[in-house]
């Protein structure tokens, strides 16, 4: 009677419901091949910037704004890398594609949150180099320790703030037998998908607080870049020049790793019903994976400081 109507009812809507994580749609037959890139990659991230924050964490020198900002990113990129490459692994070796709501959840909210975060932090830095370079005696007073420690605090708090509201949006929506995730890992749109309900809001919250985030972010590094560019070639000597001109042109590569794809997946997911899924997924996994494993390299090697204490390190003399 009305008693089991009721049950039938809280069974589908309130049961712990458990997604599929496919993979890569389509490419289920070469996945263990692209897992091998993958998993290099993901070492080589997890290796750069433990070494990177070992060494700036260990050296009193290397305790100045520029390597501040370089250890939280190198903190951002191992929380973006390791909360989505090993599950992904998981699924590409062992088939456990299963994953429950919760876990799913909580997968979608370190995603973002650290993306949010690593985004604030390369805005953070491109500001540093641009104060740097374009107003230097002013450098050390606008950088002060207590002003890093802030950017520290607002880069958490901001992602916080944004990624908060996603796990109720995703919580109050009622799921009813669709559960197959054509993806590698839980992001807040692949879940809202598969609600039999209007995700409207999702979309919405969505869309606004990436333009509002990353989007402003993007806006932001461009002009700093800009600014930079503009110095540096009012520059009278020509090797100034060039030196400048490469180790912007190797952070911009990177930024442009981290942003391009990132909001190639985002479009896609809202617009883009064109889009073959496995590229969506492919590009979806580069940004989660490449720049933590450039950015070391990237903005740690190409550093005279942390370079010689690399090779300190490999050939204690």
């Amino acid at each position: 009677g009305h008693g089991s109507a009721m049950h039938e009812l809280n069974e589908s809507s309130f049961d712990p419901i458990t997604f599929v994580l496919t993979g890569i749609p389509g490419m289920e037959e070469s996945q263990v091949w692209i897992s091998v890139p993958f998993c290099l990659m993901y070492l080589a991230a997890v290796l750069g910037n433990l070494l990177l924050l070992v060494l700036i964490a260990t050296d009193r020198s290397l305790h100045e704004p520029m390597y501040l900002f370089l250890a939280m990113l190198a903190l951002s990129d191992l929380l973006l890398s390791t909360t989505t490459v090993p599950k992904m692994l998981a699924i590409f070796w062992f088939s456990a594609r299963e994953i429950s709501f919760d876990a799913c959840v909580t997968q979608m909210f370190f995603t973002h949150f650290s993306f949010i975060v690593e985004s604030s932090v390369l805005l953070a830095m491109a500001f540093d180099r641009c104060v740097a370079v374009c107003a230097p005696l002013r450098y050390a007073s606008l950088l002060t320790p207590s002003a890093i420690a802030k950017v520290a605090a607002a880069a958490v708090a901001r992602g916080f703030c944004i990624m908060f509201p996603p796990i109720f949006l995703l919580k109050r929506l009622p799921y009813c037998g669709h559960n197959v995730m054509p993806h590698t890992y839980c992001e807040h749109m692949g879940i809202a998908r598969l609600a039999c309900a209007d995700i409207r809001a999702n979309v919405w919250y969505g869309l606004t607080t990436a333009l509002l985030s990353s989007g402003l972010d993007v806006v932001l590094i461009a002009v700093s870049y800009a600014l930079i560019l503009r110095a540096v070639f009012r520059l009278p000597c020509p090797q100034a020049r060039r030196k400048t001109l490469s180790t912007c042109g190797s952070h911009l590569c990177v930024i442009l790793m981290f942003y391009v794809p990132a909001f190639f997946s985002f479009l896609t997911h809202r617009f883009g019903r064109r889009v073959p899924g496995h590229v969506h997924v492919l590009l979806a996994n580069l940004y989660v994976v490449v720049p933590p494993m450039l950015n070391p390299i990237v903005y740690g090697a190409r550093t005279r400081q942390i370079r010689e204490r690399v090779a300190r390190l490999l050939c204690p003399s």
